[in-house]
C-alpha cells in the first residue's frame, strides 16, 4: 500500500505526522458505526514533501523564514510570497497523480469535492490553528482537484498560519500538509455542533448552530445562524435567526450566493426530532473520543453527514472524580493570588501542606465545597467566609438557587455559634511581643533545618523533607500565629463597621493601618530603595547595570568603583529577600537569588525615581498619617455621647492593628524560605540524575510529582515519555483562564458586583485601599517587563509579595483578582495606595497609558 494517498478506512490511529488533525479525525470519524461521513481520501505529507524536497529555492527559503521574528511582517510577507509561488508551480508526482486518479475512478469522476488542507499541526489539544489553510468547495474534474491540492499545498505558507506557527512555538520545517478529498453533499442545511456548551463550558449542554445552504456561509460570518441548546433530552432553548442568504454548489463547479425567499427567512432550520437526532450523534461522537467535540455536520435527503470533528480546546478541564454525584469546586489560585497555572512537582508540593481536600484541573488546584453546601450550617459559614469575595459568593448564590447540591435530609439547623468581634478581642493581649516571639521561632526552626539538610541525600532527602513539612505545618497552622493575625483583621472591621456608624467615615482602618511595624513584605520593598541609595553616587556602577544580561553579572562589578559596595548591598537583600520571585507557591518558579538579574530594572527606577533616604520619609510619612489619623477620631468620639468609652474601645481597636496586622504576611515568608532550601536540596538531587543520564536538565524534576521524583531518585529509571507528554500539557494550561467557581458538569458560574450608584461606565471591582487617584495606568504583566514612573498606576492580573518592590513607585493599584486581605490589598493599604481588586478582565479593558481615574474607597475605576 502506497503512504502517498490514503483512503479514510485505511487511515491509522497512529499517523498524525502523514494525514495532519483533520485526516486522522476524519479516519477515525469513518470507523463509529452508525455515523455517515462522506467518501474521500488523503494525499498525505509524503505526496507533499516528495514533489517539493527536491527544490533548492524551497528550502533557501524556508531557512531564511526560520531565522526571522514575528515583528519581521514585510520580510515574511516577501518570502512566504516566493514560497507559495514555489508551490503552486512545482509537478506534482507522477505517482501521486496516478493514486488520485485511482481514488476518483473510485468514488465517481464526475462528482463535486471538497479539497481541504490537513497539517500535522493542527486540531492539537494545545493548538487549533483554526482557520489557517485553506478549504475549496464543489471542484469537479481531475485536473481542477489537482490544481486545488497545490493550492492547499501552497496556503501552508499564507502569512497569518506562517505568524501563528511563530507565535505558538513551531518550526516551519518540521510542518508538513496533507490534503483532504472529500465527496461533496449539497445539503439543505449545515452547520456547527459543540457537545459541551461553549460559553458555560457546561458538558450536558450540547449547542447547535444550523442554517440553509452549505456551512461556509455560516463559518465566514455571511449569516446569522439558529442556535439550539439541548440538555439531556430536552430542548431547552431555541434562537431562530433572520436568514437572508445561503451558499449552494453550482452544478458546473463552485458555490454562488443565493437570497432565501422571504416567507422561509424566519422558519426553523431543523425539526424538533432532528435537533435532537443531531443531538444523539454528537454524543455518540463525544464517547468515541472520550472529551467534548466541536463537529461540522450537514443534513442531506434526511441524512446528517459528519464532515469533521475535532476537540474543543478552549473548556476548562473539570477536576477528576470516580463518582457520579455533584460537585462544586473553589479556585485557589484566586485565594492565593496566583492564577498561572503550577508544574506538576509544584502542586505535590502544595498538597503536602494543605489541609483542605483539593482537586487538580488544568494545572491548578480546587476546592471541594459541595460537602459544606450540602448542609444549612456548612452554607452558612461558607457564605460568611466568602463575604471578601463578592464574585465567589455571587456564583455560590447561583449554586444555591438552581438547587445544584441538594440539602441533607436530615435536621442541622443547629444555629451557628456566633461570637462577636469583641469578645474575640477581648481575649487577646494586646503586646507585641507577641510577634516578635512567632517571628524569632520560625527564624530558629528555618536555620536548623538548612543546618540539618546539608548531610541529606538520596532517598533520605525525601523522607527528611517529609518529616520536615510536617514542622512547617505546625508553624503554619500554629493556632497562636493565625489568632495574631485573625484578631487584627477582626478589629479592622470593628473600626470601619464603628467609625462609619458613629462619624458617617469609610474605610477608616485603611489609613491608620499605614506603616506598621514587623511586615516582612512592606519592609522588602523599602529595603530595595536602600540598595538603590548605596548604588546612585556610582555612575560607572550604573552605566554598567544599564546594560547587564546575564546572572553572573555580580561577579563583574568589582571591576568599577563602587562595584563591590554594589555587590555586598544587593547580596544582603538576597539573603533576607532572595527566595522570593512572582508564584512563589509553586516551587518551581526561579527565585531571585537564582535569577538576581530580575532585580536589576526595579533598582534602576528606583535610582530615578527617587531621592537618597526615600525609604525612612516614606515609612514615616505613612506613619505620621496614621497617627494624626488615630488622634483625629479619638478627639471626634470623644464629643459624642458615650464618647469617653467610644474614644477607649477605639484606642485599643486602632493598637491591636498597628501591633498585629503587618505579621499577616509573615507565614508566607517562612513558607516560602523553607521552600528554597528544600529546592536547592532537590537540585542537587537532579544535577546527579543528569550526570548519569537518567534526565536531560534539572528541570525536567519539575514534570514530576514529588512522589514519582522520589522513585526516580531510588531506581536511577525513568521512562521519559512522561516528561515530555507533561510539557504539552502545561503549555496547554499556560493558555486556559481559570474560572473562580467551576461545577463538576463543567460549568463555569460567574457572580457579579451588585452595585446601584456607580458612575455610567465606570468598572466594578472590591474597594480594599481607600482614596482617589488619577494617573496614567500601566498595564503590565509580568513584574520583569514594569517600567514605572513616579505617579503611574499598576494595573495587572495578580500580585503577590515579589511584586511589592513596585508598589513604592506607583500611586494606585488595579488587579484581576484578590480580596480584602490577600497581599497585594494589605500592602496597598501600608504604603497608603488606593486599590481597586477582583476586576474581571481589568488587563484588557484598561489600556496601557490611558488616563484612569481609581476609587478605592468606593470600589471602582473610570477611563478618563
Amino acid at each position: 500500500m502506497s503512504t502517498l494517498v490514503l483512503d479514510f478506512q485505511e487511515i491509522e490511529k497512529t499517523q498524525l505526522w502523514l494525514v495532519g488533525g483533520k485526516g486522522l479525525h476524519l479516519g477515525e470519524l469513518s470507523k463509529i458505526q452508525g455515523i455517515q461521513v462522506p467518501e474521500g481520501f488523503c494525499v498525505t505529507t509524503a505526496g507533499y514533501q516528495k514533489a517539493i524536497q527536491q527544490n533548492e529555492t524551497y528550502q533557501v527559503l524556508l531557512g531564511q523564514l526560520t531565522m526571522l521574528k514575528v515583528e519581521d511582517r514585510d520580510q515574511i510577507g516577501e518570502i512566504s510570497r516566493k514560497i507559495r509561488q514555489i508551490i503552486t508551480e512545482v509537478e506534482i508526482p507522477s505517482d501521486v497523480v496516478e493514486a488520485v486518479a485511482h481514488y476518483l475512478s473510485q468514488f465517481g469522476e464526475e462528482h463535486a469535492y471538497t479539497v481541504r488542507s490537513s497539517a500535522t499541526a493542527e486540531d492539537l489539544p494545545h493548538a487549533s490553528f483554526a482557520g489557517q489553510q485553506d478549504t475549496y468547495l464543489n471542484i469537479i474534474g481531475k485536473d481542477a482537484i489537482l490544481q486545488h491540492i497545490s493550492k492547499c499545498w501552497a496556503s501552508l505558507f499564507t502569512d497569518r498560519a506562517v505568524i501563528y506557527r511563530m507565535q505558538n512555538g513551531f518550526d516551519h520545517r518540521q510542518v508538513y500538509l496533507s490534503v483532504i478529498v472529500q465527496k461533496m453533499v449539497s445539503p439543505q442545511a449545515s452547520g456547527i455542533m459543540f457537545t459541551a456548551d461553549p460559553i458555560t463550558g457546561s458538558r450536558k449542554v450540547v449547542t447547535i448552530d444550523a442554517s440553509f445552504g452549505l456551512g461556509e456561509a455560516l463559518v465566514s460570518g455571511l449569516v446569522s445562524a439558529d442556535c439550539y441548546k439541548v440538555r439531556e433530552e430536552g430542548i431547552v432553548e431555541k434562537r431562530i435567526a433572520t436568514k437572508k442568504l445561503a451558499i449552494y454548489g453550482r452544478k458546473e463547479g463552485g458555490t454562488e450566493t443565493e437570497q432565501i425567499a422571504p416567507d422561509q427567512q424566519m422558519s426553523q432550520t431543523l425539526t424538533e426530532q432532528q435537533i435532537l437526532q443531531l443531538t444523539h450523534i454528537g454524543r455518540q461522537i463525544e464517547a468515541y473520543f472520550g472529551q467534548p467535540q466541536d463537529i461540522e455536520w450537514c443534513l442531506a435527503d434526511d441524512t446528517f453527514y459528519i464532515v469533521q470533528s475535532r476537540p474543543i480546546t478552549t473548556l476548562y478541564p473539570i477536576p477528576e472524580v470516580n463518582d457520579q454525584e455533584n460537585h462544586v469546586y473553589l479556585s485557589v489560585a484566586h485565594q492565593q493570588m496566583m492564577t498561572d497555572p503550577i508544574k506538576p512537582l509544584g502542586l505535590s508540593f502544595y498538597l503536602l501542606i494543605t489541609p483542605a481536600p483539593m482537586r487538580k484541573a488544568g494545572g491548578r488546584l480546587f476546592v471541594d465545597v459541595a460537602p459544606r453546601l450540602a448542609t444549612p450550617v456548612g452554607r452558612e459559614t461558607l457564605l460568611n467566609t466568602m463575604e471578601s469575595d463578592p464574585l465567589i459568593k455571587g456564583a455560590l448564590m447561583t449554586i444555591i438557587e438552581q438547587d445544584f447540591i441538594k440539602l441533607l435530609p436530615y435536621d442541622q439547623t443547629a444555629p451557628i455559634p456566633k461570637r462577636s468581634n469583641t469578645d474575640m478581642l477581648a481575649q487577646f493581649e494586646n503586646d507585641p511581643t507577641i510577634v516578635s516571639d512567632l517571628i524569632k521561632r520560625t527564624q530558629t526552626s528555618i536555620e536548623e533545618l538548612k543546618q540539618n539538610i546539608q548531610a541529606k541525600s538520596g532517598s533520605d532527602l525525601f523522607d527528611f523533607i517529609l518529616e520536615d513539612i510536617q514542622q512547617l505545618k505546625k508553624i503554619l497552622f500554629d493556632p497562636q500565629s493565625t489568632a495574631v493575625f485573625m484578631s487584627a483583621m477582626e478589629a479592622s472591621s470593628w473600626i470601619n463597621e464603628n467609625m462609619y456608624k458613629w462619624l458617617g467615615e469609610k474605610n477608616v482602618a485603611d489609613t491608620v493601618s499605614q506603616s506598621v511595624p514587623n511586615n516582612i513584605t512592606s519592609e522588602m520593598g523599602l529595603a530595595l530603595l536602600d540598595v538603590a541609595d548605596v548604588i546612585r553616587p556610582y555612575s560607572e556602577v550604573i552605566d554598567y547595570l544599564q546594560h547587564a544580561k546575564d546572572d553572573d553579572f555580580l561577579d563583574e562589578l568589582v571591576k568599577f568603583k563602587g562595584g563591590r559596595e554594589t555587590r555586598d548591598e544587593i547580596y544582603d537583600f538576597l539573603g533576607k529577600y532572595g527566595m522570593r520571585c512572582t508564584g512563589e507557591i509553586d516551587i518551581t518558579r526561579t527565585r531571585w537569588s537564582e535569577e538576581p538579574i530580575t532585580l536589576v530594572p526595579l533598582i534602576l527606577s528606583n535610582i530615578k525615581n527617587f531621592e537618597p533616604n526615600a525609604s525612612s520619609r516614606k515609612f514615616e510619612q505613612g506613619r505620621q498619617e496614621a497617627l494624626a489619623k488615630k488622634q483625629e477620631l479619638l478627639d471626634r468620639l470623644k464629643l459624642l455621647p458615650d464618647g469617653e468609652q467610644k474614644a477607649n474601645e477605639t484606642k485599643q481597636m486602632i493598637d491591636l492593628v498597628r501591633n498585629f496586622i503587618g505579621y499577616r504576611e509573615y507565614p508566607k515568608y517562612g513558607y516560602v524560605s523553607r521552600y528554597f532550601v528544600y529546592k536547592q536540596a532537590l537540585l542537587k538531587e537532579a544535577k546527579r540524575l543528569v550526570q548519569f543520564g537518567v534526565i536531560h536538565e534539572t528541570e525536567d524534576i519539575y514534570y514530576l510529582t514529588f512522589e514519582e521524583f522520589h522513585e526516580v531518585v531510588r531506581t536511577n529509571q525513568l521512562d521519559y515519555q512522561i516528561i515530555g507528554k507533561r510539557k504539552d500539557e502545561y503549555k496547554l494550561y499556560e493558555k486556559l483562564n481559570p474560572p473562580r467557581v467551576i461545577t463538576s458538569d463543567g460549568e463555569i458560574i460567574t457572580g457579579e458586583y451588585k452595585r446601584e450608584n456607580l458612575p455610567a461606565e465606570a468598572i466594578a471591582g472590591l474597594p480594599v485601599s481607600s482614596g482617589v487617584i488619577e494617573g496614567r495606568a500601566r498595564v503590565i504583566l509580568k513584574m520583569e517587563d514594569a517600567d514605572l514612573e513616579e505617579g503611574d498606576i499598576l494595573v495587572t492580573s495578580f500580585t503577590d509579595p515579589s511584586w511589592t518592590p513596585l508598589f513604592v513607585s506607583i500611586k494606585g493599584l488595579v488587579t484581576e483578582v484578590g480580596g480584602l486581605m490577600t497581599h497585594g490589598a494589605v500592602i496597598a493599604r501600608e504604603y497608603g495606595l488606593p486599590a481597586v481588586v477582583g476586576v474581571e478582565n481589568a488587563t484588557r479593558l484598561i489600556k496601557d497609558g490611558q488616563r484612569i481615574r481609581v476609587n478605592g474607597t468606593e470600589g471602582y475605576i473610570e477611563i478618563l
